[in-house]
């Protein structure tokens, strides 16, 4: 399987409450990297919310969401999970989970009720997260002369990139990240710029929000 160029988590948590026909729907939704937190966090809310009906939850981990899981938790088959899901998987996110609390108010609501109640939910519960986006990316070091300062800190305005860190010894020593997409132009735009006076180390590739 290629490398994904990019994907999007939820970056923060977030929380979410619908009524329905007095029943109350309770959304939390939290990163998760592992399905490991993602368990420990799914017995915190049921902890939190013993008194509960029912605490229904999906989750989608992974790049390419390889790690997929979710519970009606006593609710009718396929009326609280799977639409949690759903709305994960329609949002493209993953590192994702999301539990959604009901407090039962006494009148029943159908399946296709249940569906939308807990897809509703869930919607408003995510969008009250920061979603970012990770990025296949390369950890480049850049090491110049102070007199090639100001053609690197140019070069790097116009296109955008940040400095994460930088080093001022025998040479200045530049730590940046790109997309690994771009690496190769920026790489030999930087020559370019600094005349061939530079040196670029590689360092780490993986997927960094940018």
């Amino acid at each position: 399987m290629s490398e994904r160029e990019s994907f999007k988590i939820t970056i923060s948590e977030g929380c979410g409450e619908i009524v329905e026909k007095k029943s109350r729907f309770i959304a939390n939704v939290f990163p998760v990297e592992t399905q490991q937190q993602a368990e420990e966090k799914i017995a915190e809310i049921s902890k939190k919310y013993w008194d509960a009906r029912h605490n229904c939850y999906a989750y989608v981990i992974g790049v390419n969401g390889e790690n997929t899981k979710c519970s009606d938790n006593g609710e009718p088959s396929g009326t609280a999970g799977k639409p949690i899901l759903e709305v994960i998987n329609g949002a493209g996110l993953t590192n994702t989970l999301v539990i959604v609390t009901r407090y039962f108010g006494g009148v029943l609501l159908g399946t296709g009720g249940l569906v939308r109640a807990y897809t509703q939910s869930a919607q408003a519960g995510i969008a009250n997260c920061q979603v970012g986006e990770k990025v296949l990316s390369q950890k480049l070091t850049l090491k110049v002369g102070y007199n090639m300062i100001n053609n690197v800190q140019y070069y790097l305005s116009q296109n955008e990139i940040s400095i994460a860190d930088s080093r001022y010894e025998a040479d200045v020593q530049f730590d940046i990240c790109v997309r690994d997409a771009d690496r190769q132009r920026i790489c030999d735009g930087l020559v370019q710029k600094c005349e061939g006076q530079i040196e670029i180390v590689e360092g780490d590739k993986g997927y960094y929000i940018l």
